[in-house]
């Protein structure tokens, strides 16, 4: 915002109440939905907190007539899937809103296919579209690298990394890019496109999940539907996930979640077909070691097949 050139020009020995700031924007509520929402991440969730401090005290310096050049927000995340790359970008974009760096505060999500085109002259159209869209907000481009694809002299690909490098510069105030996937193919993706990588200033890796952590993830997810482990269901979710870990196409947190699905299946079943007819409030709600010791994962040591065996080719937001 321009200045009036009659607006008093603050002396250095003006102060201002870092605090009152920091409660005025709150911020804390979103970094605290954080915590709740995502177990372990720790380094990532300090990479935030830490992103959430520079953008205060830049606010702040602004106040002060400390301006020193809007920062670049752009970031990349990187890591498996399911290990809460989308979660932390919906919340990443609450705080950028709440701080006044996006007018919107949105999180517009897509891939490639989203912004590149079949045909000469559908590419950029789509892209702007797109752009269109978040404008004002974040957007998250998952699996990136494959926007560019120079092994197909007719992808149009090119085009589309070449217009969003174009609107990353031009429109760093009203919009910010997140670029995810692998953390292989990212880097390999930047190596090839210096111009993106020149654009974006915050690298975070999103670490896999412990056992223990995706156990309390599971218990998570099912106390958000009113659903509980017995003591010896949970046992057996422990059982299984160490299991599943070491077997293909394993996604994290969308694994777990694929695996509660499954396990609600058969403790419906289990239900209906049991001879206690009268149901209780907590035998609706717990999940049995029976309902986890069925999975294909410990009656022949293979994925159950109807979820996790498309995970290598799914999203690697998660």
């Amino acid at each position: 915002m321009k200045k009036h050139p009659n607006e008093p020009v603050p002396s250095d020995s003006s102060s201002i109440d870092l605090d009152a700031e920091f409660r005025a924007s709150n911020i804390k509520e979103v970094l605290d939905k954080l915590d709740l929402e995502l177990i372990g991440l720790k380094p990532v969730k300090t990479r935030i907190r830490e992103t959430a401090a520079l953008l205060l005290v830049d606010r702040v310096r602004k106040k002060l007539d400390l301006t020193a050049g809007a920062p670049s927000l752009h970031m990349s995340f990187t890591g498996n899937p399911g290990t809460g790359k989308t979660t932390v970008a919906l919340r990443m974009s609450e705080i950028l809103h709440r701080l006044g760096y996006v007018r919107e505060g949105h999180l517009v999500s897509v891939t490639r296919d989203d912004l590149v085109g079949q045909y000469i002259g559908h590419t950029a159209p789509k892209t702007k579209e797109v752009l269109k869209k978040a404008m004002g907000g974040v957007l998250f481009i998952d699996e990136a690298y494959y926007l560019y694809k120079p092994e197909n002299e007719r992808d149009y690909g090119a085009e589309s990394i070449e217009i969003l490098l174009q609107t990353m510069e031009n429109n760093r105030e009203d919009l910010v890019v997140i670029l995810a996937g692998y953390k292989d193919r990212m880097e390999k993706f930047f190596r090839s496109n210096p111009g993106m990588r020149s654009r974006i200033a915050h690298h975070i890796d999103f670490p896999d999940y412990s056992a223990d952590e995706l156990v309390a993830i599971a218990k998570l997810m099912l106390a958000a539907q009113n659903y509980r482990f017995s003591p010896e269901g949970e046992k057996a979710f422990g059982e299984y996930i160490r299991l599943r870990m070491k077997m293909e196409h394993f996604a994290n947190a969308r694994s777990v979640r694929n695996a509660l699905d499954r396990a609600r299946l058969r403790q419906a079943n289990r239900l209906f077909e049991g001879a206690k007819k009268n149901l209780s409030r907590t035998d609706l709600m717990t999940i049995e070691a029976e309902d986890i010791r069925a999975s294909r994962v410990f009656k022949e040591g293979a994925v159950d097949l109807d979820g996790d065996e498309g995970a290598n080719h799914a999203s690697a937001a998660g």
